[in-house]
C-alpha cells in the first residue's frame, strides 16, 4: 500500500481522496480546513509553510497538488507555494502530480493540445505556465518526478468552483433568470471534476506520463445555451431567460468583489471558441469522458 497525500479538499481534491481510498490507497487529505471524507485522514496545513508541509507529507510516494488559492491571490499566493510542493516532493521522493487548467496557452484559435504553446497574456495564466515549467525543469534535472493534468472550466459539482452550480440551478428550479459570462452561442470545452480525479489518479502510476502534461478527457464541446438548456430538460422545467456578463459589468461588480474583478481578463474564454482536446489522454491511458447526459444529472443532483 502507498502514501498518497492530496493537497487540497476542494471538488476535485475530495474526489480523488475518495478514489484513492476506494482503491485501496493510504490517503491523507491536507487543507487549511483539515476536512475530510470520512476514512480518509484529514490534516489540517497550509501549503505557505514549508515545514508544515513536509510533515504533512512525510513518508509520501505520491503528492497531488489540488490547490486553489483565492481567485484574486494567484499572483502572490502561488508561486511561493507551488515552490514549497516542488521542495516538498524532492525531501520525500515523491511524485508530484498537479491539477492545472487552460489558463496558460492565452487565446488560440485551434483546439487546444498538450502541444499548444503556453504564451498566456494574463497574469493568472502566466502563474500557471511558470509553475509547470518550473515543475518540467525539476523534473528534467532528476530532482523530482512530475506530471500535469489540465481541465478545461469544471462542471459537476456544488459550490461556486464549478460553472452551472450553486449560481444557476437554484435560479432556474425557482424561475429566474440566469447570467453567463460572454457570449452564449461559443462553443466551449467542460470537464467533468470526476474525470479530472481519474486521470489524476491514472498518471500518478504510469511512468510513461511523468515528464509531460495531459489533458483531462472531456466531452465534445457545448455553447453555454446548449448547457442551460440540457439542465432545464433534466430539471423538468422551462429554459430560462439568460442574460451575458460583459467586461463593464464584470468590472462594475468588481469594484465591490475581488473575485469577480479577477473574470475580466479571462473573458475571452466565452467570448470566442474555447475548445480542448483530450484524445491524448484518452488513446494513451484508454479512458473516456463521462457521459453528458450522465454529467448534467450529477450536476442537478448536486445542486438541490
Amino acid at each position: 500500500m502507498e502514501i498518497h497525500t492530496v493537497l487540497g479538499a476542494g471538488q476535485v481534491g475530495t474526489r480523488l481522496a475518495s478514489l484513492l481510498a476506494q482503491q485501496g490507497q493510504e490517503v491523507r487529505l491536507v487543507s487549511r480546513r483539515g476536512v475530510a471524507p470520512e476514512g480518509i485522514k484529514a490534516i489540517s496545513t497550509d501549503a505557505a509553510d514549508l515545514d508544515a508541509l513536509q510533515s504533512a507529507a512525510s513518508g509520501s510516494d505520491v503528492i497531488y497538488n489540488c490547490i486553489n488559492p483565492a481567485y484574486h491571490r494567484w499572483v502572490q499566493d502561488w508561486p511561493p507555494m507551488s515552490s514549497n510542493i516542488i521542495t516538498t516532493a524532492q525531501t520525500q521522493q515523491a511524485v508530484l502530480v498537479t491539477l492545472s487548467n487552460l489558463y496558460g496557452y492565452g487565446p488560440v484559435d485551434a483546439p487546444m493540445t498538450e502541444q499548444t504553446p503556453l504564451t498566456a497574456h494574463t497574469r493568472k495564466g502566466a502563474v500557471r505556465a511558470q509553475m509547470w515549467r518550473e515543475a518540467l525543469a525539476a523534473h528534467e534535472a532528476g530532482r523530482i518526478r512530475a506530471v500535469e493534468v489540465r481541465a478545461s472550466d469544471f462542471v459537476g459539482d456544488a459550490g461556486d468552483q464549478t460553472n452551472f452550480g450553486d449560481r444557476v440551478i437554484p435560479k432556474m428550479r425557482a424561475g429566474k433568470a440566469v447570467s453567463m459570462m460572454g457570449k452564449l452561442d461559443q462553443p466551449h470545452t467542460w470537464t467533468y471534476t470526476g474525470d479530472a480525479a481519474t486521470l489524476l489518479a491514472t498518471v500518478a502510476s504510469r511512468p510513461d506520463a511523468w515528464g509531460k502534461a495531459w489533458h483531462v478527457p472531456s466531452n465534445a464541446p457545448r455553447t453555454q445555451e446548449q448547457v442551460v438548456t440540457d439542465l432545464a430538460a433534466e430539471l423538468g422545467v422551462p429554459v430560462p431567460k439568460m442574460r451575458t456578463l460583459g467586461a463593464g459589468m464584470l468590472r462594475t461588480a468588481g469594484v465591490f468583489n475581488p473575485t469577480i474583478r479577477e473574470l475580466v481578463e479571462m473573458l475571452y474564454e466565452f467570448d470566442r471558441p474555447f475548445i480542448m482536446d483530450s484524445s491524448a489522454a484518452q488513446e494513451t491511458f484508454g479512458l473516456a469522458p463521462t457521459q453528458w447526459d450522465e454529467v448534467i444529472a450529477e450536476i442537478v443532483r448536486r445542486n438541490p
